[in-house]
């Protein structure tokens, strides 16, 4: 079986290979999205990457914004900003600032259609990505 994390990381940097990137990771519990992030955190650092980890357990858009412009304007960083969060990290006036998303679920909780991957934490042990077509539905489906 191969390592979803890591599987997300190399997307994620074919993508994005360099440069300042911010990176979500967001789901409809925001505990569950920082395990999900911290993982995937592990995985962009085992593959050479500078990651800054910040969480918002609220999602309160200004404190968003607020980490990612002092991200963009610190001279000194560089690499990836992964931030983790609940869903609001993806709602309608914060989903354009991320280059890249990730949501986590678990059961039967929806999707959020704006995320590049989808992946089912039921079993945190065993973390397993979802494919889906959802071209025919709104961006908001799931939000």
């Amino acid at each position: 079986m191969t390592d979803v994390w890591a599987d997300i990381a190399s997307e994620f940097l074919h993508f994005y290979p360099r440069g300042r990137r911010l990176l979500a990771v967001a789901g409809a519990d925001a505990e569950r999205s920082r395990e999900a992030a911290d993982a995937l955190s592990t995985a962009l650092a085992a593959a050479g990457q500078q990651v800054i980890r910040e969480h918002s357990a609220d999602g309160e858009e200004s404190d968003v914004r607020a980490v990612v412009t002092a991200f963009r304007e610190d001279p000194k960083s560089d690499g990836i900003l992964l931030l983790s969060g609940p869903a609001t990290l993806l709602g309608e006036r914060t989903r354009g600032m991320w280059n890249y998303a990730v949501w986590q679920l678990a059961g039967d909780e929806p999707p959020h259609t704006v995320a590049g991957s989808i992946v089912d934490v039921t079993d945190p042990a065993h973390p397993t990505r979802r494919f889906a077509d959802y071209c025919a539905l709104p961006a908001s489906y799931g939000a």
